[in-house]
């Protein structure tokens, strides 16, 4: 009797969400673009998109910059792409939410940096600016 009702906890237990049937995805943590000049893009990213750079341990500083988006999402920058980026607003890109997109637009026209301004199918504004390498870095505005 013990073991019938054990096979039919354990039955109940696989019908009711015990189970784990999905990966259980959180939240987006960090983004990894392999760079073909380290200092460069870390200088893009840090001074020219104003991110705050993050601590990497000492035995990858020569290879590696961290940036911190918002509060707890991040790019990584690894040092040693070799092959051309081939993206256009299109095609492959990731997206930041901004401020303001007239302070935005305004900070890019005086730092003379190329960046192409769209309006999207719903009404939403946005400013594509590419790095160094060629990745496409898609400003909207945060309207929470």
């Amino acid at each position: 009797m013990k073991s019938f009702f054990f096979v039919l906890l354990l039955l109940s237990a696989s019908f009711s969400g015990f189970s784990q049937d999905k990966i259980g995805i959180v939240k987006h943590n960090h983004i990894a673009l392999q760079v073909a000049d380290l200092q460069a893009s870390a200088k893009f990213y840090g001074e020219v998109l104003q991110l705050e750079r993050i601590e990497v341990p000492d035995n990858l500083k020569a290879i590696r910059a961290w940036f911190k988006i918002g509060t707890d999402q991040q790019i990584h920058l690894l040092a040693g792409r070799t092959q051309p980026v081939v993206n256009d607003r299109n095609g492959s890109h990731f997206a930041i939410f901004v401020a303001s997109m007239e302070k935005a637009e305004a900070y890019l026209t005086r730092l003379k940096l190329p960046f192409h301004k769209q309006t999207r199918f719903d009404g939403v504004i946005q400013i594509y600016v590419p790095d160094p390498d060629g990745y496409l870095v898609e400003l909207n505005e945060w309207k929470p």
